[in-house]
């Protein structure tokens, strides 16, 4: 068992794994860039105990962050938590994947075990988008290299930003309203929102088939894509669970390559 967690803008996703498809565990922390390593242990602790799953079977943890100052203070507090190094993914962590890009240093964590998840469990082409703070998508050619993407405002985001710059429109829950056409000032705002991000989804996959010259599979995640993508008219596959899998994955490639080098040493 591993645990596997992704430090996001917004919250900090935590994954007990047994494997990529056994996951008897997710829960999620707010992220917060007062709290100390401290706190967090305590967080994290509180949640583990809760989940009565038994910690004494848990053999590594692996972090992926798109939160730097905080990074370090969730090691910190998954080694007063576990005892356990945990592992960061970054540069110099094995991943497998293949990135065309001009900097391939830049690729954010979360986007590179994101396109290691798909690419393992989803034929190519594959484009992956991931809705959380920022709505990013991810584009793998037919081999599986990570080619490039796009990065667009989150929809709680844009809604925050909405609702902050119009005086005489207040926050709203995010869900599908009963009609497309809205018939009172809420309806309209959730049939912009809801629909809205679902026609940008749709118009992207569009381009993005257009531009490869063949049908993708296109794989959806984070927060919010349960809402969104039932209203797209491309066919999206919903992977609540994608980043944690590929957590998993990176955490055995690293952990297989580490024993073999410990075996070859021992010769």
């Amino acid at each position: 068992m591993i645990l596997a967690l992704d430090i996001g803008n917004t919250n900090i996703v935590i994954g007990y794994l047994a494997s990529e498809h056994d996951i008897p565990f997710v829960e999620r922390l707010s992220t917060d860039r007062k709290k100390t390593a401290a706190e967090y242990a305590i967080s994290i602790k509180t949640l583990l105990e809760l989940s009565g799953l038994p910690m004494d079977e848990v053999e590594g943890a692996i972090i992926s962050s798109v939160v730097p100052p905080i990074t370090a203070m969730v090691v910190e507090a998954i080694r007063k938590v576990t005892g356990l190094q945990a592992l960061v993914v970054g540069p110099g962590v094995k991943n497998g994947l293949r990135i065309k890009m001009d900097n391939p240093a830049q690729l954010g964590s979360d986007l590179v075990v994101d396109a290691v998840a798909a690419s393992a469990a989803y034929p190519g082409p594959l484009i992956v988008v991931d809705m959380g703070t920022a709505t990013t998508v991810s584009v793998l050619d037919e081999e599986k290299s990570y080619i490039g993407g796009m990065i667009i405002p989150g929809v709680r985001g844009s809604l925050d930003a909405l609702v902050s710059r119009a005086a005489q429109l207040s926050n709203i829950s995010i869900e599908a309203p009963r009609r497309l056409i809205g018939k009172n000032t809420v309806e309209c705002m959730q049939s912009g929102i809801v629909y809205g991000s679902a026609a940008c989804i749709d118009g992207l996959i569009d381009r993005i088939e257009a531009q490869l010259g063949r049908k993708a599979t296109v794989i959806a995640t984070g927060g919010l894509a349960g809402v969104v993508v039932p209203h797209c008219r491309h066919d999206v596959i919903v992977d609540d669970a994608l980043l944690l899998k590929g957590l998993f994955l990176i955490y055995q490639r690293n952990r297989d390559d580490r024993l073999r080098r410990e075996a070859h040493a021992g010769r």
